[in-house]
C-alpha cells in the first residue's frame, strides 16, 4: 500500500504514504533481541512460557512482517512506469491495472525478495534456537566437533534447497512473460497499432 501511494503512482497520497512509510521503519528499527525482550509478556500468553526456544518464533514472526513490507514495495516499484502509464492511457481502471499488470510484473522480484527474507530467518533462527541450539548444546558444550559439523552441514543443505526452488520458480514466471521486456513490447504495438 505504501508503494502505490508513493508520488507519482496510482494511488497517489502523501499524507497515507508518509504514515504508513514511518510505521514499517519505526518496527524495521527494533534490535531482535530488544524485540523479543519486549514481547515475552505476549509469547508467555501464547506459548505459555519465555524460557523454551520455541517463544523466539513469536518476536521472528512479527520482525519479519516490516521486512515483507518493504519488499514488496520495494517490487512494485521496480515495475517498470511505461507499462502502467501505457494501461492508464488506455483508460484502464486502478485496480485492474494493480491485478492484471503490476502483481504479474513484481512476482519475479517478489519471489526473490521473500527468498531472501526466510534465509535471513533461518540465520536468525538458528542463532536463538533450532539447529543452533543443537550446535550450541550438544556439539559445543560438550566438544563433539562432529555434531557441529553435522548441524552447519545442514543449515547449508537447507539454504541452498530454499535458494534452488525460488530460483525455479522465478525463471517459470520469466517464461510465462512477467519480465518488463514481453510486456513492454506488447504496449509499444498496442500504441504502433494506434
Amino acid at each position: 500500500m505504501a508503494a502505490i501511494t508513493s508520488e507519482g503512482h496510482i494511488y497517489e497520497n502523501k499524507m497515507i504514504n508518509q504514515f504508513l512509510n514511518s510505521i514499517v521503519n519505526i518496527t524495521r528499527s527494533f534490535a531482535y533481541i530488544i524485540l523479543m525482550i519486549l514481547l515475552l509478556p505476549l509469547s508467555r500468553v501464547i506459548v505459555g512460557t519465555t524460557i523454551r526456544s520455541m517463544v523466539a518464533t513469536i518476536p521472528l514472526s512479527i520482525s519479519a512482517a516490516p521486512f515483507i513490507a518493504r519488499i514488496v514495495g520495494n517490487c512494485v516499484l521496480e515495475v517498470n512506469k511505461g507499462v502502467i502509464e501505457a494501461n492508464e492511457s488506455l483508460e484502464v481502471n486502478n485496480y485492474t491495472i494493480i491485478t492484471k499488470v503490476i502483481i504479474p510484473e513484481f512476482l519475479v522480484f517478489l519471489v526473490q525478495g521473500i527468498t531472501l527474507l526466510i534465509i535471513n530467518l533461518i540465520g536468525l533462527s538458528a542463532a536463538i534456537g533450532g539447529l543452533g541450539d543443537l550446535a550450541i548444546r550438544f556439539a559445543y558444550n560438550r566438544f563433539k566437533l562432529d555434531i557441529m559439523i553435522y548441524s552447519v552441514l545442514v543449515i547449508i543443505f537447507l539454504v541452498q534447497i530454499i535458494q534452488l526452488v525460488p530460483n525455479l520458480i522465478s525463471n517459470r514466471l520469466k517464461k510465462k512473460g512477467g519480465s518488463y521486456e514481453k510486456v513492454s513490447f506488447n504496449f509499444r504495438v498496442i500504441r504502433f497499432d494506434y
